[in-house]
């Protein structure tokens, strides 16, 4: 079986690399690549390319990976056989790493990773299976290690660190003003902070922000 590979990176050098990688493996052939997030679901969703792993770059001008990733994925059928995606990156970010495998990635691995690695995460990949570079798996364990303790970081990875703080105050209650008393802020910079919050939870008001937050165990 021959795994057809789709690269997506915004970096041309990269591609070309991994592109030589992959050259004289007999098991493996590059179908096709893209610069953006936008142009790989063009081709993949609306061209129809057909292929087996996406080699994926998290972080993109315009779409990033996740949401390319989130866009392939919703043009194929439940149970119908999607190409699975193996995230490449050159940050082991927890927050990134967590919203790369809640959109669906089935790997991640880092931009520099030996060759041999690279070839036998995507053969793993293809074969249903999942690969993390070594950093990245010991870091996801003490992540996931203090989820208990952080919940909300796991909820909402797209929130930065004082953005959750935030959170969880408006989730007790609290005004902009105090907020602002609380963690000796501006209250200037309290509401941009708020605005932040609503814009990445896609919520309107403060109300659907507290419900949010409370079924993620914030404001306790």
């Amino acid at each position: 079986m021959t795994i057809r590979v789709f690269l997506v990176d915004d970096h041309p050098l990269f591609r070309a690399g991994v592109r030589l990688a992959m050259e004289d493996v007999e098991d493996m052939d590059v179908v096709g690549e893209a610069d953006s997030g936008e142009d790989a679901v063009q081709a993949l969703v609306h061209e129809k390319i057909g292929a087996d792993v996406i080699l994926m770059d998290v972080q993109m001008p315009g779409v990033s990976g996740v949401a390319a990733m989130a866009d392939i994925a919703a043009a194929h059928q439940p149970g119908a056989d999607a190409p699975r995606v193996l995230m490449m990156s050159v940050t082991d970010d927890d927050d990134m790493v967590v919203a790369a495998l809640r959109a669906g990635a089935h790997g991640y691995l880092l931009k520099g990773a030996p060759r041999a690695e690279l070839i036998r995460a995507v053969r793993t990949v293809a074969l249903k299976g999942a690969v993390f570079s070594p950093t990245v798996a010991a870091r996801l364990s003490g992540y996931f290690s203090a989820v208990h303790e952080m919940p909300s970081r796991a909820a909402f990875p797209q929130l930065t660190e004082r953005e959750r703080q935030i959170l969880d105050l408006v989730a007790r209650g609290y005004t902009n003003r105090r907020i602002a008393r609380e963690l000796v802020l501006a209250e200037k910079t309290v509401r941009n902070h708020v605005s932040h919050v609503f814009a990445k939870l896609q919520v309107s008001d403060r109300a659907a922000a507290v419900v949010r937050a409370r079924d993620a165990g914030l404001g306790a």
